[in-house]
């Protein structure tokens, strides 16, 4: 065990303010991109939980996320059907309309705009999510049946089998799912035929983007560009991970989250700089006669100067755990509240390569502390 994590771990109170401050500067960005890429996990849930290895967009879609013209043509769907590896196509059709609850006596009226997406319940339907019960399906086959998340309940103030009315039509609460929040606007689900019922279905002959699904989902990217290739600029088809990595890409690309992480990481590199490097100092100064005592050994300035400045990485590693820790912790969190959250692996290592480079420039900034590290001070 080398001398500079032996310090560590004997004199570890010494150095845990620096571990601290280096785990909220990297829970500081990460909760900020997990929450970001949450959002996105939620406006895509059905999505990315169906069982579609496939997504036909319209062309000049570059994601899900704020892209207008995502309509694309009917007569689309039938041309990729041409493709022998193709089993199943299904559009992925979406609307809005005005929400009102009928609230019980003494209770507010709720009137608020909500999203409506769309699931088919056939048994096995593609745009169906794999994680669906069975229950939630047979219950969305009532007609003017809907299924709402368990946390946008009191956001919509109701409950299960109550009643409401969405654009003008009566509709009634059969099924509560876990794990399909949003954000933003509330959002319910219908069955295919429901949201026909209700006049939000396909209009002029154009539909939403397309779930595909194909014969051996290995051969995904092969598919894909087979369908992009013969495509002529009428779509644009992606597997289901390129699209998932787009849309957090989109979302991140938006300049005001972009202002939110570029302040965050600024922030939390001098929060991490100023209180590490601080404690680095005060705890090489608090053991400055043992330093002295290994130059009076014959140690040389510069291996006492390696010890410190590994000293500072075992901290930062030290810090990455806690960061870890930390994060899981309000991953959890936001997972008990209804907010799923998601860690992008760029900005993980991201975050790893900041702390490392924080724990260094902070060992750095306390070499100077050792030129009191005189072997004469020890006869003193």
């Amino acid at each position: 065990m080398s001398l500079a994590l032996a310090t560590l771990l004997y004199e570890w109170r010494r150095y845990t303010a620096a571990v601290v401050a280096l785990a909220f500067s990297g829970l500081l960005i990460l909760a900020q991109v997990g929450m970001f890429t949450g959002i996105v996990h939620a406006a895509t849930a059905t999505i990315d939980r169906s069982r579609a290895n496939i997504m036909i967009l319209s062309p000049k879609m570059e994601s899900l996320i704020n892209s207008g013209g995502g309509a694309i043509p009917e007569r689309i769907q039938p041309l990729i059907y041409l493709n022998p590896n193709v089993v199943e196509v299904a559009s992925w059709d979406g609307n809005g309309g005005r929400w009102t609850n009928v609230p019980p006596p003494g209770k507010k009226q709720v009137t608020t705009y909500v999203n409506v997406t769309m699931v088919d319940t056939r048994p096995g339907a593609l745009t169906l999510p794999v994680d669906y019960p069975d229950s939630v399906r047979l219950a969305l086959l009532e007609p003017y049946s809907v299924a709402i998340d368990r946390s946008q309940l009191a956001r919509l103030g109701v409950k299960l089998g109550d009643k409401a009315t969405l654009g003008g039509h009566t509709v009634y609460v059969r099924a509560v799912l876990d794990g399909y929040p949003d954000i933003n606007n509330a959002s319910v689900i219908v069955s295919r035929d429901t949201m026909r019922i209700l006049g939000m279905g396909e209009k002029n002959g154009k539909t939403g983007p397309l779930m595909v699904r194909i014969k051996d989902p290995a051969q995904a990217e092969a598919v894909r560009d087979q369908l992009n290739a013969v495509s002529k600029g009428a779509y644009k088809a992606w597997t289901r991970e390129q699209l998932a990595k787009a849309n957090e890409g989109a979302l991140m690309k938006e300049q005001i989250i972009g202002v939110f992480l570029g302040f965050s990481v600024f922030l939390g590199f001098l929060i991490g700089v100023g209180i590490t490097s601080q404690t680095l100092r005060g705890a090489i100064l608090a053991s400055i006669k043992e330093f002295a005592s290994l130059r009076a050994l014959g140690v040389s300035m510069g291996s006492l100067r390696w010890i410190v400045l590994e000293l500072s990485v075992w901290v930062g590693l030290a810090g990455l755990m806690a960061t870890a820790l930390f994060t899981f912790g309000v991953f959890v969190l936001g997972k008990n509240a209804g907010l799923p959250m998601g860690f992008p692996m760029p900005w993980i290592i991201t975050v790893t390569v900041l702390l490392l480079v924080i724990s260094i420039a902070s060992g750095l900034l306390s070499l100077g502390i050792l030129k009191k590290s005189q072997p004469a001070d020890l006869l003193r």
